[in-house]
């Protein structure tokens, strides 16, 4: 009995080794960092930074973004399945100094390869609707759908001169239900300019409440913020030409 106790003991003190922590009780790896990930994204500005672009077209702010990198190996294989892929890209719009997020923009896109004529079909939906085009390989899919291309942000008037802004960006690989996506699709399908953020927009109006409970139920995420930046001016009138 004395020498099965001892077993016993070794066999526990063994196991504790090959899993630092397991003895204290504390968490798994996977579950740390993903506890890490949740903490970041609750706090938009310590997000990592990624360079964007912000012009102005008239009235409206645009955010031109690369998110090549949320499509890795693991995803270009699910992209070649023949099973439907779906990329979404919400951009939410902050004052540097933290508080609410003024405005969103958001762009989704479904992605099918027709095994039978080898293309990709893809369903984009963005600010002016919806559309449909194909692309030939999966550098034709990054550039319609792992790119914001003066992707209309927010009304010009909504940001104030002298004020800095940044936009904290979550991408995610099939994240959600049919019944968020149709929100989405609702959404960025609103008029032109109508992307700023009411009291009565609860669906998006937290961005703690919307990405950081969502963590665990996308196949593939990033998750960062833009550059600060001052609200774009547009360009001064050219004078006419001498004659």
């Amino acid at each position: 009995m004395a020498l099965l106790a001892a077993l016993c003991l070794g066999a526990r003190r063994s196991l504790a080794q090959e899993r630092p922590g397991a003895a204290e009780g504390r968490q798994p790896s996977k579950e740390i960092a993903d506890a890490d990930a949740q903490q970041a994204l609750g706090a938009p500005a310590a997000l990592p930074t990624r360079a964007a672009s912000l012009t102005l077209d008239r009235t409206i702010v645009q955010l031109t973004v690369s998110f090549r990198d949320v499509v890795d190996g693991e995803i270009s294989k699910k992209l070649l399945s023949g099973l439907p892929t779906v990329i979404t890209m919400r951009g939410y719009l902050f004052h540097e100094s933290g508080g609410t997020p003024l405005a969103l923009a958001a762009k989704s896109c479904r992605v099918v390869y027709d095994l039978w004529d080898e293309v990709f079909r893809i369903q984009l939906i963005q600010a002016g609707g919806q559309s449909s085009t194909v692309a030939v390989n999966v550098e034709g899919v990054l550039r319609n759908c792992a790119e914001a291309r003066r992707l209309p942000l927010a009304e010009r008037s909504l940001l104030r001169d002298g004020s800095r802004y940044f936009v904290a960006v979550l991408v995610e690989v099939n994240p959600m239900s049919a019944e968020m996506l149709d929100r989405i699709k609702r959404w960025v399908t609103r008029p032109p300019g109508s992307t700023a953020i009411g009291p009565g927009d609860s669906l998006f109006g937290s961005f703690v409440g919307l990405f950081v409970t969502r963590i665990g139920n996308a196949d593939r995420k990033l998750a960062f913020r833009t550059q600060p930046f001052l609200p774009p001016t547009p360009p001064p009138p050219q004078s006419p030409p001498s004659r």
